[in-house]
């Protein structure tokens, strides 16, 4: 265990300089950018050495992985987001842990995570996930809404019981004119927050950038980045 808590603290002290730097470039403070560590696919003990080593923010992708280690780590200080595509039937198990949904992207969802927030008698943030790689009406492949319908579900999810709208999420896009251009794609998402924040001012959190593009995501203005594999290590495939 001690070997795995020095690897992990090496691999956090280097994301940490990655931020601090970056941040330094672009003139911000570093205390303006959260750091999510995505714990998705590592064990309830790695996030315990996290936590031992200051790590406040961590976030999961899928229900059936998180909602058991979230239990097991229950008694830690830390703030849980739930960052991937969510359906409906793991919505009353992702809102008995979950601090935030990052991935809010339809109307049905808004409806379903409102109804067991008000059940659980809990408060929970939400991100509108923006896809840049979807056409004006359509999701993206990665799940998320156009960024012609964000205003519509941030104004869902502002009315909807036991919700707070926090901000917008967004994963740089494979395809479309911001494919390859992370950078780009970020700045439209700091546009779209600018937009968003005009008619809800207190949904402030910018979601944006993981291991391979931090830098771009700060440079940009994002005020959480989630960083797994540059924390964690690339666990070898199965099979």
């Amino acid at each position: 265990m001690t070997d795995r808590k020095d690897e992990l603290a090496a691999n956090l002290a280097k994301v940490e300089r990655r931020i601090a730097d970056a941040c330094a470039a672009a003139g911000r403070g570093r205390e303006e950018v959260t750091l999510i560590v995505v714990t998705k696919t590592y064990p309830a003990t790695d996030v315990r050495i996290l936590s031992e080593l200051g790590v406040r923010h961590v976030a999961e992708n899928r229900d059936q992985d998180a909602a058991p280690k979230a239990a097991d780590c229950s008694d830690l200080p830390l703030t849980w987001h739930f960052v991937g595509q969510l359906q409906t039937n793991k919505v009353r198990s992702v809102v008995g842990y979950a601090d935030f949904v990052q991935s809010v992207d339809r109307s049905k969802l808004v409806t379903a995570l409102s109804k067991e927030a008000v059940r659980a008698g809990r408060e929970l943030g939400c991100l509108i996930q923006v896809a840049l790689d979807a056409g004006e009406s359509a999701r993206g492949e990665r799940g998320g809404v156009a960024p012609a319908g964000i205003e519509e579900l941030a104004d869902l999810v502002a009315e909807a019981p036991g919700l707070r709208l926090a901000g917008l999420m967004t994963v740089a896009p494979l395809t479309g004119e911001y494919a390859g251009r992370e950078q780009a794609a970020f700045g439209r998402l700091m546009d779209l927050s600018t937009d968003l924040r005009r008619s809800h001012p207190a949904a402030t959190m910018v979601s944006a950038g993981m291991s391979a593009d931090l830098e771009q995501a700060v440079a940009a203005g994002a005020t959480h980045v989630r960083v797994g594999s540059a924390v964690l290590g690339v666990r070898p495939r199965l099979g």
